[in-house]
């Protein structure tokens, strides 16, 4: 029986990938290279703020640049467009759904907590999760399992008793590697990825019920068995 639902967070629950994408790709322009949305949703899922995205214009540039300036002049722009997005289509309905069949809910991000809790609580969505799992509380974070193994041991159930929701190939990799069955949900940025390791792929949560991915996970766990 499935007992929980464990949620990414970026890109999932708000589609924090697209502003951030798009202040890159401004910085980007402004030396001369373009990097395609498929090479870009390959960085996605490890940090909010990807470390390879520095090196991608250090290599272009032939030289170390100043990280700490070009971080604050990127976030604030990441910001302005950030502040301009709303919980993702479908989400506020499956999380209600969740807790009316008494789900236990956790969130699992390779974002540091303060950045997951913030936006949460900005939109009346902290309230519903039992968990958060964030950077700070593990020494790896995804494509590695650590993320979804603390979020479980903490949620006091086994990986075949939940299910990861996730939108990009690092995020399923981890839920995967972890155990669970993982539904990826991809923005507009990571449906470029591959998500072939994925259980099931919808274009929105509007597209199916929670009883949907239920049946899909029990039906693919008795599979096995």
């Amino acid at each position: 029986m499935i007992r929980a639902i464990v949620f990414d967070f970026d890109g999932l629950i708000l589609d924090t990938e697209t502003p951030l994408f798009a202040s890159w790709a401004a910085i980007y322009r402004d030396v001369g290279l373009d990097v395609s949305a498929e090479d870009w949703s390959a960085l996605l899922g490890t940090a909010a703020d990807p470390p390879a995205a520095y090196e991608i214009l250090e290599q272009h540039l032939g030289h170390a640049i100043d990280r700490s300036a070009l971080r604050a002049r990127r976030a604030r722009q990441e910001a302005e467009l950030l502040s301009r997005e709303l919980p993702l289509p479908g989400v506020r309905e499956i999380l209600a759904e969740a807790k009316r069949q008494s789900l236990r809910l956790a969130v699992a991000s390779s974002s540091e907590r303060t950045w997951v809790q913030g936006h949460l609580r900005r939109f009346d969505l902290l309230g519903f999760f039992d968990v958060l799992c964030c950077s700070d509380d593990v020494q790896r974070t995804k494509p590695f399992p650590d993320l979804y193994d603390n979020a479980l041991r903490r949620l006091g159930v086994r990986s075949a008793e939940a299910i990861a929701l996730e939108d990009s190939p690092h995020g399923v990799e981890a839920a995967k590697r972890a155990g669970l069955f993982c539904v990826a949900v991809p923005n507009e940025v990571t449906r470029h990825g591959d998500l072939a390791r994925a259980d099931l792929v919808v274009a929105s949560l509007l597209d199916c019920t929670l009883d949907d991915l239920i049946r899909a996970a029990e039906s693919r766990r008795s599979s096995f068995v």
